[in-house]
């Protein structure tokens, strides 16, 4: 909405030196990549993303339960750990998808060269609906009569949920399972922004909106504080139930123990407690997977070594396609849901005459406006082509995230999904006061009455006019918000507003108030779909598409791209943090 310029201090002779830079370097970072592509070659699988791995006998599926979830795997970048390595760069932040683990297990189960599951560390960063995929997931792997063992030095809460399920949990002498109970706390701004000279203009629909408040309250609202403790204490109910039930201890005593602050207890204590079965050091889990393995010669795969052994292919004609909507809304870039990219994708998926039936993640806390209309507007498109959409929520579903799911077919969503939040807000700094304190004065002129909105309400704040004008685009982008909702649901848009306001519900509450159809995970969503369209084989296609590093490397050095699309291929690699530690005097801008 604004346009802010910077002049250097050289002026313009920045950009003409900085481009001088990129032509000279030009030649250095094709050399780099292309020399590093032939070492990938040289030394094949140390560097291929494509190997297939063989499963053997006594197979034990290391689980390991660090970094951070995500909703689809994708290969691995095989520079990054070596970057990382050569040029001091920092521990390489491990994605590990969702999709892979649950397929993993699937193949595990059902497997007779994998023993068993060990869950080897606790410090997973995940939702608690994606948790719970997981554990569900493992407790269908037990049904095979195969073992599940736990180990790590400290559990955190979400992850020591997901291995309750285990047949024996396995904590270090040194420490702890966080089992402490849940908390929901926000910062406010309002004070700082007064100090500043900033206010936040607030423009929003909804009593329940409540992410607007820090930029206004110094405190929770009541609204905001009553939709907060039902989802967190429904979340709370549903770890306490499954852990009580995997256990054996009543949610009272687990509770109890909550009030301890078990963190900070000792290792005999959570012994002691109940919550853990064995105390050994990690050094020492090999003696116990040897017995559980009921052999010494047993071998271990991690998730990512898991995924590429080689599955067996559907020779079905017929596809359901899944697609993977995960992260912020944006209308065009950004690494979330990128609104563009979605309906290119929604696009090609509608051009394969193969596919009757579409099944979409979604995992969302929401965004823009304007980009959930488009991707509800390209699912709707769909449809009317006679394919049936099923939705699958992850953690979230809520505001943009439930605009895009809204017009399914039917929709799942898990028991602690946070869905709903049906509204909608605006923000716009006004810092009349900050250019008061720091000597700003702005000066122009303007053809019309309006002319000069985005500057004025910027450095002036919104005369009530203003305010009206934009108080009144975003109802209008409510009603529309809730016209959408009412149809996709078959209910009423009077019925809509009355339990959107902005306020989120639990999976389960979902269900009740009509805005899910059922509770199910992701591989219910498929069997879902496989009734609509009435089929009776068929084979899985995921979207988008998993790239493959090597082959996007390749790409770019292709000598055959025009050398507009080549200077900026080699100016986006240069951009990334890991490549201008490479060349520190070189900046592109």
């Amino acid at each position: 909405m604004f346009l802010f310029t910077r002049t250097t201090v050289d002026g313009e002779q920045r950009p003409r030196r900085r481009m001088g830079c990129l032509s000279g370097c030009l030649v250095f970072f094709l050399i780099y990549f292309a020399c590093s592509a032939i070492l990938g070659w040289i030394m094949g699988d140390a560097f291929s993303t494509q190997t297939v791995v063989t499963l053997e006998n006594n197979t034990i599926y290391r689980l390991k339960m660090q970094g951070t979830l995500v909703e689809q795997g994708q290969e691995e970048d095989p520079f990054a750990s070596i970057y990382s390595e050569l040029y001091g760069l920092g521990e390489v932040s491990e994605k590990v998808g969702l999709d892979q683990i649950l397929s993993n297990i699937r193949l595990a189960k059902n497997d007779d060269r994998i023993l068993g599951i060990w869950l080897d560390g606790a410090s997973m960063s995940m939702g608690p609906a994606s948790a719970k995929a997981i554990r569900d997931a493992l407790l269908d792997f037990k049904q095979s009569g195969k073992w599940v063992i736990a180990s790590a030095k400290n559990y955190s809460q979400t992850n020591y949920y997901v291995a309750s399920v285990a047949d024996r949990i396995c904590l270090d002498p040194t420490g702890a399972v966080s089992w402490n109970g849940l908390t929901a706390q926000k910062m406010y701004y309002t004070r700082l922004y007064e100090k500043l000279g900033i206010e936040m203009q607030i423009l929003k629909v909804g009593t329940f909106k409540s992410a607007v408040e820090p930029y206004f309250r110094t405190s929770m609202s009541s609204e905001d504080r009553l939709q907060t403790m039902q989802y967190v204490n429904g979340i709370w109910d549903e770890y306490k139930a499954q852990v009580s039930k995997a256990r054996n201890i009543p949610a009272d005593q687990l509770d109890a123990l909550a009030d301890k602050y078990m963190g900070l207890q000792s290792a005999q204590e959570q012994l002691q407690a109940g919550l853990v079965d064995t105390i050994v050091y990690a050094q020492d889990m090999d003696s116990l997977l040897r017995v559980y393995a009921g052999t010494k010669d047993y071998k271990t795969l991690t998730t990512a070594k898991l995924a590429q052994v080689k599955r067996t292919e559907s020779i079905a004609i017929d596809e359901i396609a899944v697609l993977y909507l995960d992260g912020a809304i944006t209308d065009d870039s950004g690494d979330g849901i990128v609104g563009k990219k979605v309906i290119k994708t929604i696009k090609k998926i509608r051009k394969n005459d193969n596919v009757k039936a579409l099944v979409i993640r979604v995992n969302s806390p929401g965004g823009s406006a304007d980009a959930s209309e488009q991707i509800w507007h390209a699912i709707e498109n769909v449809k009317a082509d006679g394919i049936p959409v099923v939705v699958s929520m992850g953690d979230y579903a809520a505001s943009g995230g439930y605009y895009i799911s809204c017009g399914a077919d039917y929709i799942y969503a898990e028991p602690t999904t946070i869905s709903g939040s049906i509204g909608i807000f605006g923000t716009v700094p006004n810092i009349a006061k900050l250019r008061d304190k720091i000597g700003l004065d702005i000066d122009g002129i303007a053809t019309n009455k309006h002319s000069d909105l985005d500057v004025n309400m910027l450095y002036n704040g919104m005369t009530p006019e203003e305010y009206r004008l934009m108080q009144s685009m975003v109802e209008r982008g409510y009603e529309l918000f809730t016209t959408r909702c009412a149809d996709g649901r078959e209910v009423s848009q009077d019925y809509i507003k009355s339990i959107g306001e902005g306020r989120v519900w639990l999976g389960t509450k979902a269900k009740e108030l009509q805005l899910v159809d059922e509770i199910g995970n992701i591989d219910n969503a498929i069997a879902k779909a496989v009734e609509l369209a009435n089929l009776q084989s068929y084979k899985l296609t995921y979207y988008p598409e998993v790239k493959d590093p090597i082959e996007e490397l390749l790409k770019i050095l292709d000598n055959t791209t025009p050398e507009e699309q080549l200077v900026n291929k080699v100016r986006e690699f240069a951009a990334q943090p890991r490549i201008m530690a490479l060349m520190p005097e070189v900046t592109i801008q």
